[in-house]
């Protein structure tokens, strides 16, 4: 008897990796997060029905036909073993740790392209919460992506983690906030996560894909293809959620009409406060920026960043203001000439790439070795203040307009 080989994603089906004519993978995914669930599955293999096998199925083609489609199944089978391999987890011990689980750094010093891991994060350094990352890319048991272990408990869905660890830990940035606004921070927030994601993940994931799959991390063997299929497998989930939430039934145009009034109810209501609910942090900050960060530095040339940078100023502001203050390792091209002065030695406009720290605390940072030093909340990795990290805005501008 002659048997296929397959991959079992956690959605109950099967794709058949032994013929390289189709790749179909039938799972759906929510908002939070669309990208594939290549993660998690298994390797099976499965008789293959009817007399004449697997050659048979290839009919009449010439052998040297017949010999690439199997070569190209075995090749996939391969690769998706390999990744299988290498993103399987053992159990680990949460005790009094968080454990945060989340995609893997992308390539063009982001920490994240999901909105959701982003935000997660940033929630966690503003709360000044230590925590542990965990790059596996391995999907909660919900489906969702990032999840936290804490003592054992698995917690999945930003808003379920942020109330977990409220209600564990006694962290609440919104302590400050009255009665009214907490009910407009969590209209926003909605608005956010709900209305403004799809657009900008249409931006990112369909009509930018080619600039997105450059900056996906897969390493190894196959790494090429296996990025090719990740990415394409992305750009049909997010189409088909997005058809399915209604969004994606309009046009290509209405639906950036939609994403524009977004972000600018978003510019409106921050006016020149420091953060959107004035000028204390709170959770929503997290959100905002973990949406507009993907608008700011993972999609150049596109109409979220063109607006962003240009019209909406002020979000671009706002972006950079909470990266230097909760993101100090978190350095980009364009540092030197939008915060550095003309006296600044040139050893102190030398960047380290964001790295992969494994355990991080707002109030620590880490040198190239790995060694701690100290470094108060309030000063980036040169020393320079960052209490209110505002940036001039006519310097930025100026800056923008020359690019």
């Amino acid at each position: 008897m002659l048997w296929g080989v397959g991959l079992a994603a956690p959605r109950s089906c099967v794709a058949d990796l032994s013929r390289n004519r189709s790749l179909s993978l039938g799972w759906c995914a929510g908002p939070e997060e669309p990208p594939p669930a290549f993660y998690g599955g298994e390797i099976v293999a499965f008789p293959l029905s009817g007399g004449g096998g697997t050659m048979a199925a290839l009919g009449s083609d010439s052998w040297w036909k017949k010999t690439l489609y199997l070569t190209g199944g075995a090749l996939l089978a391969a690769a998706a073993y390999l990744l299988h391999e290498l993103l399987a987890i053992e159990e680990l011990d949460s005790k009094d740790a968080i454990i945060l689980h989340q995609f893997s750094r992308p390539r063009n010093g982001v920490p994240s392209l999901s909105p959701f891991c982003l935000k997660m994060e940033t929630y966690l350094r503003m709360a000044d919460l230590p925590y542990q990352n965990y790059f596996d890319g391995k999907l909660s048991p919900q489906g969702k992506m990032p999840w936290i272990e804490y003592n054992h408990k698995k917690v999945s869905g930003t808003e379920f983690i942020i109330d977990f660890l409220e209600e564990k830990l006694g962290v609440n940035l919104n302590k400050h906030l009255g009665p009214h606004e907490r009910a407009v921070s969590r209209a926003v927030t909605k608005m956010v996560e709900e209305h403004l994601y799809w657009t900008l993940a249409y931006c990112q994931w369909v009509e930018n894909l080619h600039e997105t799959q450059k900056m996906v991390s897969l390493f190894g063997p196959f790494s090429d293809l296996l990025k090719w299929i990740f990415c394409h497998l992305t750009k049909g989930i997010v189409k088909r959620e997005m058809y399915g939430h209604g969004i994606g039934r309009f046009s290509e145009e209405e639906m950036y009409t939609l994403m524009e009034k977004d972000m600018r109810t978003l510019a409106g209501l921050l006016g020149d406060k420091k953060y959107i609910m004035g000028s204390t942090v709170s959770t929503v900050d997290a959100t905002v920026f973990g949406h507009l960060a993907q608008a700011m530095w993972t999609l150049p040339g596109t109409r979220p960043e063109r607006l962003i940078k240009g019209e909406l100023i002020n979000l671009a502001m706002y972006c950079e203001r909470i990266r230097r203050k909760f993101w100090p390792e978190w350095h980009h091209d364009d540092d030197n000439t939008l915060y550095e002065s003309e006296e600044s030695s040139e050893a102190s406009k030398t960047y380290s790439p964001l790295q992969d720290f494994s355990f991080y605390s707002r109030t620590e940072t880490f040198d190239e070795e790995g060694n701690s030093i100290s470094q108060t909340p309030d000063t980036d990795y040169t020393g320079h203040s960052l209490f209110d990290s505002d940036v001039d805005m006519d310097e930025y501008r100026d800056h923008e307009q020359c690019k």
